[in-house]
Formats: structure tokens, sequence, C-alpha cells
């Protein structure tokens, strides 16, 4: 069960979710600073002000990487700790926070892949209007540029956003996330202008040169149908564009799916060629399949937006404490239908991994059904690599236990354990399992 030469096995984490240091070094509030101090949106009233302090115990976290045995590692910068108003000069505390981690990354010959957003957008910009209003998409080309030109030099991967279907459904739609507004129109408006900005960021970053690779980062899912009725199946058609196509398409295509009817007068002449970017690597992120039928209309927020008569369906399979069933060969499927549907980019499993109720015993961890999920997992990326799909790395979701968003701290997806009143990290079993799979580059017997 061995991988390819040159597989790159990493870790990964976001900036809000484990920095902390909220008020420290010039940051401003983002989105998810005032949604986590609004009572009744996170559970437990849990924010991210501390979270695991990486932003001062980095060099820590770094040697536990080196620990696992990865030689990369996914991290996202913070737009409001790098640039506070949302526009303007670089904040140079911010920009000596990062550089001072690559350079730890690199002293340990591990790898830097920057995330230039995961979900934090300055409060400033929400402000004026967020990711529904066009000028966001600006902003965030002209952010990317000017980080581009202080950290190109010793970051060459390059990711524009993480999950965009997450910052505008669940953020616009839905409400479950930050800035949690409930406005079909605006998620929609939110999903173009982020895509826009993600075509802007790399023609802008692009243009200053370097030998630099961009791409994006998108969850996907495969979509089926819970029966054959023709109303199912229909219902899973459009589950499937709302959730993976309306970006796969704009994407690798430069067209958006024509059997949604979504509304089209936001799009301005030339932004499909834009979000059309060419693109060195397509990041997935996986962790679950999606079933679903054809349900009543529903009023309310929803994930299905100007799309409300979808519903999911459980199949009774095993589960994470996220309550998503495990399917290890939904991976498989995706990174097949990938390949299939939009040739000719290569792809890395850019998140994947699982929350269980870990309980720290005797100063131990022992988590085996993570340890089973990450052995299914792995094997279900290594078939799809055997059937020819162009897979060039993985990293595990995620290096620490940490602030899981609307969900606080009360699910734990790390290969270390964190004890939140102490905040000393502790390695899992699924940790040493890991380290075994990274120096083996393949999966133990």
């Amino acid at each position: 069960m061995s991988f390819p030469e040159g597989f790159a096995w990493g870790t990964a984490t976001a900036s809000y979710q484990i920095e902390g240091a909220v008020d420290e070094g010039g940051r401003s509030k983002s989105i998810w600073d005032t949604f986590s101090h609004t009572p009744g949106k996170v559970d437990g009233g849990d924010n991210g002000d501390v979270a695991d302090d990486h932003y001062h115990r980095y060099a820590e976290d770094v040697q536990h990487m080196a620990d696992l045995g990865v030689g990369w590692y996914r991290f996202s910068l913070a737009w409001p700790r790098l640039q506070p108003d949302g526009r303007g000069a670089l904040n140079e505390a911010g920009v000596d926070f990062y550089a001072r981690l690559i350079e730890a990354l690199l002293a340990k010959d591990i790898t830097p892949w920057v995330t230039l957003y995961h979900w934090d957008l300055p409060q400033v910009l929400e402000d004026a209007g967020g990711w529904p209003e066009r000028d966001t998409a600006q902003r965030f080309a002209e952010y990317a540029a000017a980080v581009y030109e202080r950290l190109s030099d010793r970051v060459t991967a390059w990711t524009t956003l993480n999950e965009p279907w997450c910052s505008s459904i669940l953020g616009y739609s839905a409400g479950a996330h930050a800035p949690g507004l409930t406005d079909d129109g605006a998620s929609i408006k939110a999903a173009h202008h982020l895509m826009l900005g993600h075509g802007l960021a790399i023609d802008a970053m692009r243009a200053r040169g370097g030998d630099s690779v961009f791409g994006i980062t998108l969850n996907l899912s495969p979509t089926d149908a819970a029966s054959g009725a023709p109303e199912d199946v229909d219902a899973a058609r459009r589950a499937d564009g709302l959730a993976n196509r309306l970006f796969l398409d704009p994407l690798l295509k430069g067209t958006y799916p024509d059997d949604l009817g979504l509304p089209s007068d936001h799009i301005a002449d030339g932004d499909l060629e834009t979000i059309n970017a060419d693109l060195d690597f397509l990041g997935v992120n996986y962790y679950f399949r999606t079933v679903v039928r054809k349900a009543a209309e529903k009023d309310g927020p929803t994930i299905w937006p100007l799309h409300r008569d979808i519903d999911p369906v459980e199949r009774g399979l095993p589960k994470t404490e996220m309550g998503w069933e495990i399917d290890a060969q939904g991976l498989y499927d995706i990174l097949a239908r990938v390949a299939r549907d939009y040739p000719g980019v290569p792809l890395y499993v850019t998140e994947n991994g699982a929350a269980f109720a870990d309980v720290k015993t005797n100063g131990a961890v022992h988590d085996p059904d993570r340890v089973e999920y990450l052995r299914a997992h792995f094997a279900a990326a290594q078939r799809a690599i055997g059937d020819g799909v162009d897979l060039r790395g993985y990293f595990v979701w995620s290096l620490l236990d940490n602030f899981e968003w609307a969900y606080g701290f009360s699910k734990r997806f790390g290969l270390i354990h964190v004890d939140y009143e102490t905040l000393k990290r502790t390695p899992k079993d699924s940790a040493r399992f890991y380290a075994q799979v990274t120096r083996a580059n393949g999966l133990p017997g």
C-alpha cells in the first residue's frame, strides 16, 4: 500500500481556530470574533480569543509536526492580522509572526503551504457589505498581492480560498457560520465574488513573478439520490449543482451550471474568464457523502439556497462526533469524479479527518476509531491513484484539537490532544499511526 515517490504528506490548521492572541500585534476584529461573541451562536459560548494559543506556542507545534514526519504544513493567514483595515499597507507585526512561523517550518524541512483566506474576513469589510459586495473581491486581490510580495521568497504553494461553499452558503444563507445571515440571494452573490476574488488574486500574484504554484480548496461530496424515483434523482442533481458544480464549473470550465436557475445580474462581462484562471492544483476537502430526497418546500435558513425542497437522508452508517456518516468510498468516488469530469488539474486532499470523543487517561489518548478512519481513507486515496487519479498529497485535518467553529471546543479533530485549561499538547495514538504512514510513504501492515 505504498504511495508515489514525493507524495506530500501533511497536516492542516486554520488561523482563527488555533492562533488566539486576537488583541495582540495590531490584529483587528474578524467576522468570527463578532460571531463567536454573539450569544447563542457558538456551543458553550466558546470563542477563539485564546484557542490553542498557537501565536505564542508555534515553535512547540512545529516540533510536533516534525515528530509526525510530515513534509508539508497547510495553514491559513489571518487577514485581519496582516491587514487590519482590510486595505492598505500590511501590519508589520503580523508579517513578522508569519515570517517567524515559516522560518521555524523551513528549519525542520517542512514546506509551508499557505491559505490566504480561511473564513476570517476583517469585520470592517463585512461592515461595508462583505462578500455579497463586489468590492470585497478587489480588496482580497490586493491583500493577496501584498502578502505574496512579502512571503513568496519562502512560500511557493498558495491556496486562495478554503471552502467558498462554507463562506457563502453557511455564512450568508444558513446563518450557521459568520456573519450569520440568512439571505439566499446574498449567498449566491457571495459565492460569485469569492471566486472572482480567487481569480483576481491569482492574476495579481502571478503578475509579480516567482516560481509559486496556485490553487483553491473546495469541500466536495459525492451527491446521490435516496431512491430511483424521478423526483429524488432530480433533487440529487440540484443538490450536486449547489454543493459541487456551483464552484467546480466556473473554476475549471468557465461557466456556471445552467440547470439551477440561479440569478446572474451580479455577474459582469469578463468575470468568468477571470474565475477560470489556470490552476496548478485543486485542493479537495472530503468528510462525507451526501444522499438526498425530494421534500416539501421549507422556510427559514437553508444550505440549499433557492432550492428549498431538498432533504438529506441518513443510511445507518457509523458516524463521527460531528454526526457525519463514515464513508471512505466517498473519497475515492469524489476524486475519481473530479479527475473524470475536470481533467488536467493535479489534486491534493487538503483536508480529511474525523472528530471523536477523545478522552485523556493516565496521560495518553487512545483513539482507535480515528486510526481506522484514517487507514480506510488513505486506502481509498491509494486506490484512486492506482486507477489513474493524479493525486499528489494528503493533509490530515487537523494537527491540533481546536475551536471547531459553531461547535466551539466540543469537537476534537486533532492528532494532538489539547487540554483547553492548561493548553498542554499530547500526541494521540493516531499521531503515532500517522508518523508510521509518513515515514513509510504507505500504510503499515
